[in-house]
C-alpha cells in the first residue's frame, strides 16, 4: 500500500489517532460541564473523574518510553 507498513500504520494510529481521540474526550468534557452549568468545582470534579483514565493511558506511554531506555 503506497509503501507503507503495518508497522507504521500502526504508529500513526496509536499516536496520531489516539491523541485526536483523548482531545476530543476533554471536548466532550468541557461541554457536558456547560450543559449542566456545574460551575468550577463541578467542572474540576469532571475532569478529576473523567481525565484521570486519560492521564493514566498518557503516563502509561511515557512511562513505557523511560522504561524501555532503561531495560533494552
Amino acid at each position: 500500500m503506497n509503501g507503507i507498513t503495518e508497522e507504521q500504520v500502526a504508529w500513526f494510529g496509536m499516536t496520531v489517532g489516539v491523541t485526536a481521540f483523548m482531545l476530543y474526550m476533554v471536548f466532550i468534557i468541557i461541554q457536558l460541564a456547560r450543559e449542566s452549568k456545574a460551575g468550577k468545582f463541578g467542572t474540576f470534579v469532571l475532569f478529576l473523574g473523567l481525565g484521570v483514565g486519560l492521564l493514566g493511558f498518557a503516563a502509561k506511554g511515557i512511562i513505557k518510553m523511560f522504561m524501555s531506555g532503561i531495560v533494552e
